[in-house]
């Protein structure tokens, strides 16, 4: 893949979710699909091994969820941007994650260019992606 791609990671415990981000993500043609996990410990194994640009996260998980995810994710890349996608509405949670070190909450009922619109965002200052 080109280098001028932004590397991300898939976070959500629904496998069919993963396959359909990932599907319109690399239709975007700014993104690689570097890894998928399906709960938060696989998610900081992978952040650690594989430095991406961006993580977009699910909040609620087996295992591990999101929030408990967002500060070890960050503490195993720092240069890492994590983006929440979640289910929970706006006003419930978003300030929590937010406030533990997520760089951007998009609701997953949000039209799918929010979330490649979002990546580019929080990654942009990082990787010089406009």
């Amino acid at each position: 893949m080109s280098d001028d791609l932004l590397r991300v990671v898939l976070v959500d415990d629904t496998k069919e979710y993963r396959e359909l981000l990932r599907i319109i993500l690399e239709q975007h043609g700014a993104f690689e699909i570097v890894g998928e996990a399906a709960e938060g410990e696989e998610a900081v194994e992978l952040t650690r091994t594989l430095r991406p640009d961006a993580i977009v996260l699910d909040l609620a998980m087996p295992v591990m969820d999101g929030l408990q995810a967002i500060p070890l994710l960050r503490e195993a890349s720092p240069q890492t941007a994590v983006v929440v996608l979640s289910g929970f509405a706006r006003g419930q949670l978003d300030h929590v994650a937010l406030e533990r070190g997520a760089a951007a909450y998009v609701e997953k009922g949000e039209a799918f260019k929010r979330i490649a619109a979002t990546l580019l965002e929080v990654t942009a200052p990082t990787v010089g992606v406009v």
